[in-house]
């Protein structure tokens, strides 16, 4: 056992993983489960993810969560990188202390908060409720996260570069594209992965926001299981956890190799 790890520490550990993983790993497991009773095992059995696929309600459900998620990540990716450029490369200018404010105050805003009055904008303007007003909610509140990544990315910035550059001929949206683009894309990709997850996980502000026809696979989900758990539902969740795990083992591996080829060229 190394220094500094002492039995309590490593019991401490234990218990806090396994009250963190135990509760997911039944849920996948009951989601192969033959009786429909998620309490009681009935045998090993791949019906319930027979079952999903012909359920048209959360299949429509999972093609609307995932249209609006691209949709909205990708709006905040664009909107939320020329705020964080804006906070940066301009330093002074008249109402920055409000612009910056109204950038980052969705983080810190109660998701109902933000969801209500949003819910209040769309009526005022009689806006009907749908996929549209979804997207702009997400939008809304993705947006600051991906400022935040991208302000931290381009704060470290070499800007000599952009100056070696622009010596060379280069104008400066050529630069841009070809310089600064390449340096902080680690830092874009980021920001839309995690207002992509963000709107994905959202339950709270899409059911202030949302009309007919688009149902999220979260309210579909919450909505069912107020009336009992279903197989299907751990069919479901095991099917994102899966889809997550893959793509946390992936970003690892990647990065693992970037480390690799940064330690051999060194």
């Amino acid at each position: 056992m190394k220094p500094g790890f002492s039995a309590m520490t490593v019991s401490a550990l234990t218990l806090g993983f396994a009250f963190l993983y135990i509760p997911i790993l039944l849920l996948m497991i009951f989601s192969f489960n033959e009786s429909r009773l998620v309490t009681v095992w009935g045998g090993f059995s791949f019906k319930w993810y027979g079952e999903l696929f012909r359920n048209r309600l959360l299949l429509e459900s999972i093609w609307v969560t995932l249209k609006i998620a691209l949709t909205s990540a990708t709006l905040a990716l664009v909107l939320g990188t020329l705020a964080a450029i804006t906070l940066v490369r301009f330093v002074r200018f008249r109402g920055r202390t409000l612009f910056s404010g109204m950038i980052f105050a969705p983080l810190v805003m109660p998701e109902v908060i933000t969801g209500l009055s949003l819910l209040l904008l769309f009526v005022a303007v009689d806006w009907d409720r749908g996929f549209s007003t979804v997207v702009v909610a997400h939008t809304t509140f993705t947006t600051a996260y991906v400022a935040v990544v991208v302000q931290s990315r381009l704060l470290t910035f070499d800007e000599m570069l952009e100056e070696a550059a622009m010596d060379l001929g280069a104008t400066p949206l050529r630069t841009f594209f070809v310089i600064t683009l390449p340096v902080i894309a680690p830092a874009l990709v980021s920001g839309w992965l995690l207002a992509f997850t963000l709107s994905l996980d959202d339950l709270v502000i899409a059911s202030f926001t949302t009309g007919p026809g688009a149902t999220t696979l979260p309210m579909r989900i919450y909505s069912q299981v107020r009336l009992g758990i279903t197989p299907e539902i751990n069919a479901i969740s095991t099917i994102l956890i899966a889809v997550v795990a893959l793509g946390v083992i992936t970003a690892s591996l990647i990065q693992k190799r970037q480390f690799a080829r940064r330690g051999g060229h060194g």
